[in-house]
């Protein structure tokens, strides 16, 4: 059975028990680009502005009660339960996000109808835009909504960044005197203990989560309360001095205000920002995975310095081999996030005016970068640096015949005599350590102790 809704444009037939209604059905069939519905956390977060906004109205006395209590109960079953299924316009759309809003619009009012004891599409109980969308605009519900989002999606991710942390700490101090030989430009160097290596990554990590969280900070001023272009038209002067306070109660943040609606409303280079940042953290991992990859790459003909865990075949062909899949990923994800963060570079810079209609395409691109980094740090984490051990004789073996360990031997007996010693070994085998002591009487103890001064 179906009911008959209509708009400005004619009438449509919709399902008797859809949550839905007209503008969800035409926004779905006028962008089949994705298929991919719009992101849980996010609808969750649109039904906490519109709860925010029907508490407001209630108590400003805008809103009859029964009405605003219905609506406050409809965002909360969709924040509590998955309702996803009624969001049923694309990811990618039209209209600066217009879709998403009227989408969640019909199934805020629907699911009200509903508690008041009506039937879906009974809009003289409880309207979408007059009732549900009350004082409110898409130029500041899908902004606002978006940035408590990136908010919620950061901090799942700096945890998981935090763990990955914490987890290349343990093998620092696992490996903290194991030593080896470092390498630049994939050529022999100085030596080093494996735990400084982790301990490097570790560094590393801790700086990308403190550059996260610092642009993460613009996200908590926001826009809601502006409607069209910034103006606030169509509020009160109630609504304006009190939706900041109660939708950080009700998102549990300490949100904000813009100073400068129209500003708020059409520019988007906060979000082009946590972006980048993310960016530049995929890429630092990314580094690391391909160290990764390098120093366990064998078993019998490469630098085989470390063990991987076996996640998994690696061959279809090739009997018993086994690949640095789990790494593998991790590069992937860095292609991915950079990927993503041009399209919200080109978004964000495209906006034109008082609104940036390309809002969608960049919280897909936001949204997705962060979870796919999530994910993939996670599992790098799980399924590979908490398994990783080291080949101790194979790095003791590369630090014995180290040759640049002659470097700490510049200030004793020059730089000239230091390359004769290295160019010695290499033709008769035998290590800098032997020739230093046979040709200059220079102790092994001597030159360990030039070669770590940061064991002192």
């Amino acid at each position: 059975m179906s009911r008959i809704e209509k708009d400005s444009l004619g009438q449509v037939l919709i399902d008797n028990d859809a949550l839905y209604g007209i503008h969800s059905l035409r926004a779905k069939e006028n962008f089949p680009i994705v298929n991919r519905g719009l992101d849980l956390q996010f609808i969750r977060n649109i039904c906490r502005v519109k709860k925010a906004a029907a508490i407001v109205n209630r108590d400003g006395g805008k809103l009859d009660k029964e009405k605003a209590d219905a609506i406050i109960k409809a965002c909360d079953l969709i924040i509590e339960n998955d309702h996803s299924k009624e969001f049923i316009v694309d990811l990618l759309q039209g209209g600066a996000g217009t879709s998403a809003n009227m989408n969640a619009n019909e199934v805020i009012a629907n699911l009200a109808i509903i508690e008041l004891g009506g039937k879906p599409g009974n809009y003289q109980l409880i309207h979408p835009i007059d009732d549900v969308n009350m004082h409110q605009s898409t130029n500041d519900v899908i902004p606002t909504s978006a940035r408590i989002t990136v908010i919620d999606k950061c901090d799942t991710l700096l945890e998981t960044l935090a763990y990955l942390k914490d987890n290349l700490l343990l093998k620092a101090e696992e490996f903290k005197d194991i030593r080896k030989t470092g390498r630049t430009q994939l050529q022999d160097a100085v030596p080093m203990k494996v735990g400084r290596e982790f301990k490097a990554y570790a560094s590393m990590i801790e700086r990308a989560i403190g550059k996260i969280s610092r642009s993460l900070q613009t996200m908590y001023t926001v826009n809601i309360g502006g409607t069209a272009i910034g103006s606030g038209i169509n509020t009160t002067e109630y609504y304006r001095s009190n939706i900041i306070k109660v939708l950080s109660e009700v998102a549990d943040k300490p949100l904000k205000r813009f100073d400068d609606l129209y500003d708020g409303t059409q520019n988007v280079d906060d979000f082009a920002s946590v972006s980048s940042e993310i960016k530049v953290c995929s890429i630092s991992l990314s580094k690391m995975a391909s160290d990764i990859r390098l120093l366990s790459s064998g078993p019998r003909s490469g630098i085989r310095e470390i063990d991987l865990p076996d996640r998994q075949s690696g061959s279809s062909i090739m009997p018993g081999k086994v690949n640095p899949v789990i790494p593998e990923a991790l590069n992937q994800a860095m292609f991915l996030v950079a990927g993503n963060d041009l399209s919200v570079t080109m978004a964000a810079e495209a906006g034109q005016l008082e609104l940036n209609v390309f809002l969608p395409v960049l919280l897909f691109q936001l949204f997705e970068e962060i979870d796919v980094l999530n994910n993939a740090v996670l599992t790098f984490t799980d399924n590979c640096i908490k398994g990783i051990t080291v080949f101790k004789d194979t790095c003791e073996s590369n630090y014995e015949n180290n040759l640049s360990i002659a470097t700490v031997l510049n200030p004793l007996i020059g730089y000239d005599n230091a390359a004769k010693l290295v160019k010695e070994s290499m033709k008769s085998g035998k290590t800098i350590f032997e020739l230093a002591k046979e040709q200059y009487g220079i102790k092994r103890e001597e030159i360990e102790k030039g070669l770590f001064p940061d064991d002192d």
